[in-house]
């Protein structure tokens, strides 16, 4: 009796002991929460969730506070899994907000249907917020944001985008200046507790007209993605080769930009005055509101022949509400700004005040007609005195996206248009500047990577259509199923495949030159230029190109791009083919269905080799190809590309039961797939991910997974893979494959089948060559 008494004391002591750890791991993310640490948040949101039942009000809350952090660091994904995961435990029980949240990380995923249900169900219950009803009829069809989608071209500007995020270009002089959160060296590292990333400063760069002819010559030169988010697996930012600017980008004013956030900017006409944000400050010092976070002012400064200086904040800053985000008209006297002082609409709203005699008028908000429910943020104002602004509470493809509304004196004289695909995306899209007929400009997006890894992005709007016509050379018919490839300056743009009529059709930036190659089996391949100089905005011009019938066919070098983990075929590859004799390439990009073609006309040793960003560069030797009287040789060479994120299971890498040594089996498995892939892409950085049978306790199970994640780590070591490249991670039971959960009657091959490793891919190196 004694015995049971105290067996029965020590179990609800452990009970109160582990019930005291889940409190304190809950209160523990509650108060990162508070501190906006979302980052920190997630993690011990995370780790409260993993041990817990749903049911309880305070799992409720964990998972509501979860999905908002994930919200705020704009992990879309994982918002919308946690929001659904909330709705499927809680169902009616859920806030309202609930609903608009998810209905946004579903669009942010590109997911219309979905959350157009979302919306209607968030409008039933608010009815007067009109975000629910507008977004409800926009997604019955919304065609109509891509309707002007093929009159754009978009670049990514290689020569501007860093590591960190890149943002809010503003035209100076013959410069562009923009915001950045790249670090410029120092010992001291400093970061924003939000989202872990380095505050942001105001940098510059010093030739617009330099700006494309660098950009042109780092995407020949191969230059990948030099972007990343500062999540990834939300352990620590994905490590990637950057490339060096051929331009340097340089800090905008060491003056202004401080220890703390500086933002978006404006200029006087006269480019010697500037309107810029940044914390609010005193005397070098962060000052705090009362609700603990403090606030975004706007600050003037003028500059002088020792530079920018005479540094003041405008009258209408607060120290409880902030104000951000300037835009001046074209005559200086109007300035447009973005606020969430009392009195808006929603979240953040703009408004406008005048400035006569040095003198600034109280701020006027520019009323229903522009703001919403939502955010409207990042005004700017054009030749014409137009604004365009980046909003989530006017109908969108998701997150952000810009807006066009014509304003006199302030006053909108036209309806909000959406500027569509592809200057809008399903992600964030802010921060555009262009001139007075959009015909070209620079805009923001994060639609790369997502999350908080925003990008500068150039835009050519006003194209030229142009038919191309692929006849018979001696029947004079038009051919079916030529490719024709189109490329600028040497580097391929499109690769489109003629109808039954011989035709294709497409939109070509006008002022520019561009090669059509249009290539067959059984032709000769044919080539021309041709410049959209002369061309019609409004009309279609029409190319007519002829191919001539082989008499010694080239060979064919075929295959098709695909992802290593699934065999999917991948679109917009890069492939290059090389000749090793004499060094000529040609190089094609992959449509939907991954595949590639060449007909090389010389004789040669060849190379094939594919590029995607995100992915490790792969190439096969071909050995000596070359022409024959007997036909056309076809070669194939399919080519797997492995891509960040990619998780791949070691098939063979099983462990006796309680155990982490690694048996001979598993040895092999390492040596025949693992090993061979890390020496082959030196840069490569993976993550080992150990799982284990349900027998056993948690905890136990746990630290066991843990330790045979890194016996594999030790034995890579053994085989030269430095430690750099290589984390380990053990997830005990929480990923089982089958129902061989804690107390199934299940066999020992069952049991087996969850005792697993796998390995994920963090980061790749830009070149495996």
């Amino acid at each position: 009796m004694i015995k049971t008494r105290i067996g029965l004391s020590a179990f609800a002591f452990l009970i109160v002991l582990h019930t005291f750890a889940q409190n304190n791991k809950l209160k523990l993310a509650n108060r990162n929460f508070e501190n906006i640490s979302y980052i920190e948040a997630i993690r011990n949101y995370e780790d409260y969730l993993r041990s817990v039942k749903k049911g309880t009000p305070e799992v409720k809350e964990a998972l509501t506070k979860l999905a908002y952090c994930y919200r705020k660091v704009q992990d879309s994904r994982n918002a919308e899994l946690t929001y659904a995961d909330l709705i499927s435990a809680y169902g009616n029980e859920v806030e309202s907000e609930v609903y608009l949240y998810y209905a946004q990380a579903l669009a942010n995923n590109g997911k219309y249907k979905e959350s157009q249900k979302m919306y209607s169900k968030y409008g039933q219950e608010q009815t007067a917020d009109m975000r629910g009803r507008k977004f409800t009829v926009a997604y019955m069809d919304n065609s109509r944001f891509f309707e002007d989608s093929s009159t754009y071209k978009i670049d990514y500007l290689y020569a501007l985008n860093s590591r960190q995020s890149d943002f809010s270009p503003m035209f100076y002089k013959n410069s562009l200046v923009f915001v950045s959160a790249r670090e410029e060296g120092g010992i001291i590292k400093r970061v924003f507790m939000q989202n872990q990333t380095p505050f942001l400063d105001l940098f510059v760069f010093p030739d617009t007209t330099q700006l494309r002819k660098d950009n042109i010559a780092m995407k020949k030169a191969g230059a990948g993605a030099i972007s990343t988010s500062s999540l990834g697996n939300l352990e620590k930012a994905e490590e990637e080769k950057e490339e060096k600017p051929l331009t340097k980008v340089e800090q905008f004013s060491k003056t202004l930009n401080s220890k703390y956030h500086e933002g978006p900017a404006t200029f006087f006409k006269d480019y010697k005055r500037i309107i810029f944000t940044s914390n609010n400050r005193s005397k070098g010092k962060n000052r705090v509101a009362s609700d603990g976070i403090t606030k975004l002012k706007l600050y003037m400064a003028s500059e002088s022949n020792k530079g920018w200086g005479n540094i003041v904040d405008l009258p209408f800053n607060s120290n409880e509400y902030s104000c951000g985000h300037p835009a001046l008209s074209p005559d200086d006297t109007k300035l447009y700004f973005v606020s969430d002082m009392p009195g808006g609409f929603g979240g953040t709203d703009i408004y406008v005040t005048e400035y006569r005699d040095g003198q600034w008028s109280s701020p006027v908000n520019l009323g229903r007609e522009i703001n919403t429910e939502g955010n409207e943020m990042f005004p700017f104002i054009d030749e014409n005195g137009d604004m365009y602004f980046a909003s989530d509470g006017h109908e969108g493809l998701g997150g952000l996206d810009i807006f066009h509304v014509e304003l006199r004196e302030g006053i909108p004289m036209s309806e909000v248009k959406n500027l569509g695909a592809p200057i809008n995306s399903s992600k964030d899209d802010f921060g555009l500047i262009t001139d007075a007929s959009r015909s070209r400009g620079y805009f923001s997006s994060n639609r790369k990577r997502g999350y908080n890894d925003d990008n500068l992005y150039s835009f050519i709007h006003g194209c030229r259509q142009l038919n191309v016509l692929v006849y018979d050379n001696d029947t004079k018919k038009p051919i079916e199923s030529v490719d024709v490839r189109i490329l600028k300056d040497g580097l391929n743009k499109e690769l489109i495949v003629t109808g039954p009529d011989g035709k294709v059709s497409i939109c070509l930036e006008a002022g520019t030159d561009f090669e059509f190659k249009a290539m067959k089996e059984g032709y000769e391949p044919n080539s021309i230029t041709y410049g959209t100089f002369a061309t019609s905005l409004k009309n279609r011009t029409t190319i007519t190109m002829y191919l001539q019938k082989s008499k010694t066919p080239p060979p064919i070098i075929k295959g098709t791009i695909v992802a290593e983990v699934n065999q999917v075929p991948i679109e917009g590859a890069t492939v290059t083919l090389e000749n090793e004799k004499d060094g000529s390439i040609e190089t094609v990009v992959t449509g939907v269905d991954g595949k590639y073609e060449f007909q090389p006309k010389k004789e040669g040793d060849y190379s094939v080799t594919a590029i995607k960003d995100k992915y490790a560069v792969n190439t096969e030797n071909l050995g000596k190809v070359k022409p024959t009287k007997k036909g056309p040789k076809s070669l194939e060479q399919n080519l797997g590309l492995v891509g960040e994120g990619d998780i791949f299971r070691l098939e063979n890498i099983y462990y006796n039961y309680g155990q982490f040594f690694i048996r001979p089996d598993a040895a092999k498995e390492l040596e025949t797939k693992l090993v061979p892939l890390l020496k082959k892409y030196p840069e490569m950085r993976i993550e080992i991910r150990s799982h284990t049978d349900s027998r056993s306790s948690d905890a136990f199970n746990a630290k066991l997974s843990e330790n045979r994640a890194r016996a594999v780590v030790d034995y890579l070591l053994t085989r030269g893979i430095e430690i750099a490249r290589i984390e380990a991670k053990g997830y005990g039971e929480s990923e089982l494959l089958n129902n061989c959960d804690n107390g199934a009657a299940c066999s020992e091959a069952q049991h087996q089948a969850n005792r697993r490793t796998e390995f994920k891919i963090l980061s790749v190196a830009v070149s495996s060559r």
